[in-house]
């Protein structure tokens, strides 16, 4: 999947902890992708946005 013009953030909670942290971008059609912030030109996975929500609700009420 071509992720040309995706703009890539971290979690406003992400501390200085040496790069240990996701990156998400939201801002493509159809899709959210999610990479690492050590790595970013390496792979990123690839969530439709409804199966994304889903992930970070499910994360939600873990915490």
């Amino acid at each position: 999947m071509d992720m040309t013009g995706a703009r890539w953030r971290k979690s406003t909670k992400s501390g200085n902890n040496g790069g240990s942290c996701l990156e998400v971008a939201d801002n493509l059609p159809g899709v959210v992708g999610v990479r690492d912030s050590k790595d970013p030109t390496g792979p990123a996975l690839i969530f439709t946005p409804a199966s994304w929500r889903a992930f970070v609700a499910r994360l939600t009420e873990q915490a």
